[in-house]
């Protein structure tokens, strides 16, 4: 079997920093320390995290008035600023700056007046604190049709945002189904699709028309490695959202000579690694690494723990 490993993969400069605020604030501190939400979307990560002392809370009532509290790489709303100063919490915001980048727009076009569409997947955890943001003025669209039903107070006072973490190309479609429109809507300074999920997507369509099959490593909370899988599939190949090796079944491989490997922005390259040892204990492989696109991004660690 030949296997293609597509880089870049893996951590993104986020998701890096956003781990690297919970073991730091576990060694400066010590345990525990708590997390509103899981830190990034991987059950590895935030089991290994919880071995090591963190406590991962879905409600900020369950977290000791004056305790340090994370805030997960998605980000939140300033309602949940509010209540974590009156709780007194020790807050550290591990939310990523790219996603901070679009919630900065949510609000400037806010406070222009604006009408706000986020193009966004419905109950996500950074959709629910962009929305956030500026409740009075966001609409929420995942689909072209719900953009072809969409009403809004003033066409001519509109603007647009979108996840970070969105297919490419399924994103552009609304987009373009909103200028078709609205021809005068407002688009954001840059687009907010993050560099990481652009990258990994560019990956996937350049490499997957070569293989028989498509392995992609990643949790499936995670948005970003969801589309990369929908990306193979939408080309015609056999694609699978994996959360490590021992998730792949035998039946997958039969018949199967190439196979493209990747992962989402949340995955240790162990857990890639671990893959290809599977396939290597299974039968002889080749294996080549295929860099596309060189990745060099690095995030601060907030000022509270750096």
């Amino acid at each position: 079997m030949d296997i293609i490993v597509a880089k870049p993969r893996g951590f993104c400069a986020g998701v890096e920093r956003a781990i690297k605020c919970v073991e730091q604030a576990l060694e400066r501190y010590g345990a525990p320390v708590y997390v509103l939400n899981n830190i990034v979307h991987n059950a590895h990560v935030v089991n290994e995290l919880q071995e090591q002392g963190a406590v991962f809370v879905k409600d900020l009532d369950d977290v000791p008035e004056g305790a340090h509290l994370l805030f997960s790489a998605h980000g939140v709303s300033p309602e949940r600023w509010e209540q974590a100063k009156r709780l007194n919490h020790e807050v550290i915001d591990a939310t990523c700056p790219l996603v901070e980048k679009v919630h900065y727009e949510a609000r400037r076009f806010a406070k222009k007046g604006y009408s706000i569409i986020l193009i966004g997947e419905e109950g996500h955890d950074e959709t629910v604190g962009t929305m956030g943001q500026a409740p009075e003025h966001i609409i929420l669209v995942t689909t072209k049709e719900d953009v072809d039903s969409l009403e809004v107070p003033d066409p001519d006072n509109l603007s647009y945002i979108t996840q970070t973490t969105l297919s490419v190309d399924d994103c552009q479609v609304i987009i373009d189904a909103l200028k078709a429109k609205f021809p005068n809507i407002m688009q954001p300074p840059r687009e907010d699709i993050c560099y990481a999920t652009t990258n990994r997507q560019a990956a996937v369509n350049a490499l997957a028309m070569e293989v028989d099959l498509v392995l992609v490593v990643g949790d499936q909370e995670s948005a970003n490695s969801a589309r990369l899988a929908e990306i193979a599939r939408s080309k015609g190949k056999e694609a699978h959202l994996i959360l490590d090796a021992s998730y792949i079944q035998e039946e997958w491989l039969e018949g199967v000579e190439r196979v493209l490997l990747t992962s989402g922005a949340s995955v240790a390259d162990k857990h890639v690694q671990g893959v290809i040892a599977f396939l290597e204990d299974r039968e002889p492989c080749t294996v080549a690494e295929r860099e596309l696109v060189e990745e060099n991004v690095y995030f601060r660690l907030p000022a509270a723990i750096a």
